[in-house]
């Protein structure tokens, strides 16, 4: 049953198109090059999806319901790293929505050059760039994140 939308109520594509408006997004290809750059890739999917999918090695997995904790400088939550705000903070999920709202969450939080992967995870290994398989110690695990799950779990959307 769809009920009258209360005014000022937004729909998730208008909250989506209003958090990619303030990103610099970029390319696999281009998150790729920037890691060597400094840049630090940040996964947000929950355990079971990168169990079944994968991980791209170097990654550092903050899942969803952490991620303002662990890169805010001001909270003590924070990763040890994270010391200003001039990190460049690439995050991804499967498929670069979710990847899109939480980059946009990080640019609230004043991290200046924050921004997110087009097409995620996916388009990462469409484009044949590094992976590895699911608990392969490529990645390493911020506080409160919790391994990949080694059991096959259904399909997801991110």
């Amino acid at each position: 049953m769809v009920m009258l939308r209360p005014s000022g109520a937004r729909t998730i594509d208008e909250i989506l198109a209003a958090a990619r408006a303030r990103l610099l997004r970029l390319t696999p290809r281009q998150a790729f090059g920037e890691v060597s750059g400094g840049g630090v890739l940040i996964d947000i999917r929950p355990a079971a999806q990168r169990a079944q999918q994968g991980e791209i090695p170097g990654s550092t997995i903050v899942e969803r319901n952490h991620l303002e904790w662990r890169l805010d400088p001001c909270s003590g939550a924070r990763l040890p790293w994270v010391t200003g705000y001039d990190h460049r903070i690439i995050v991804f999920c499967v498929d670069g929505y979710t990847s899109s709202l939480a980059a946009a969450a990080l640019l609230d939080l004043g991290l200046h050059r924050a921004t997110d992967v087009i097409g995620g995870y996916r388009a990462w290994t469409a484009e044949g760039l590094p992976s590895a398989a699911a608990g392969a110690a490529t990645v390493t695990l911020a506080p409160g994140a919790a391994p990949a799950l080694l059991s096959h779990s259904p399909p997801g959307r991110s």
